[in-house]
């Protein structure tokens, strides 16, 4: 005759004493204090990721948009862009042009004056360009 689910008895297996080692009880306080410190460590490490990405890459004070890019040729176009800047302080963006599959096909540096918060840059590029972008802005040194 085969145990189906109803001839097995409720509780768990009952195993021969000493041979199969020293059983321990589920749900210890040794797990459930690893489990908080890794989440505590888990919860350190990335505020202090967000804290340099910020410091890296997300200064609102320098903002940029893109007006608009045109005269797009084979080896280049020319990207026309607001920023937002401080008062009397000029910036350092980085400008990139991209072709339709997304490769990147120029870049550069643009300095831009305080007072100035159109600006017109020249991009050139090593084939024909897609899109044109401002990735950051940041302040000048």
């Amino acid at each position: 005759m085969t145990e189906t689910h109803a001839t097995i008895p409720p509780t768990g297996p009952v195993f021969p004493p000493g041979r199969y080692g020293r059983r321990r009880a589920p749900g210890g306080q040794r797990g459930r204090g690893l489990t908080i410190l890794a989440l505590v460590a888990v919860v350190v490490a990335a505020t202090a990721l967000a804290v340099r990405l910020y410091q890296q890459y997300g200064d609102p004070a320098y903002r940029a948009e893109v007006v608009s890019y045109t005269d797009i040729t084979d080896t280049g176009l020319v990207i026309t862009f607001r920023v937002h800047l401080p008062r009397g302080e000029g910036a350092v963006c980085a400008v990139r042009a991209r072709d339709r599959s997304g490769i990147v096909v120029g870049r550069g540096e643009v300095a831009v004056p305080a007072g100035s918060p159109q600006f017109s840059h020249s991009l050139p590029t090593t084939s024909r360009p897609f899109i044109g972008e401002v990735v950051r802005c940041r302040p000048a040194s």
